[in-house]
């Protein structure tokens, strides 16, 4: 395990225990407002990219926190573009 690999992993997984919280809020306002989904979709789309590539340079604790990351953008973007879609059929 490389210095670099301990400290990234770790600001992913902080990171990503913090997207999470941003998924309970979002679950409480079943709204979203001043974000749009395309922009976690795209980060969302990068974490799932890391996924692939951590393991290729041997970044386990990194390979990890991507998890934590890429589950939880996942995650909100499909809760939002859920809500999202249910507020324009006024539900």
């Amino acid at each position: 395990m490389s210095s670099p690999d301990l400290i990234n992993g770790l600001f992913e997984c902080f990171g990503g225990l913090l997207l999470c919280r941003n998924c309970v809020q979002l679950y409480r306002d079943k709204m979203i407002r001043g974000v749009t989904w395309p922009v976690t979709l795209f980060f969302a789309a990068w974490g799932f990219w890391n996924c692939f590539y951590y393991p290729h340079l041997d970044q386990w604790l990194s390979f990890s926190g991507g998890l934590v990351i890429v589950s939880a953008n996942t995650v909100w973007v499909t809760m939002a573009i859920f809500y999202t879609r249910r507020e324009r059929r006024g539900v």
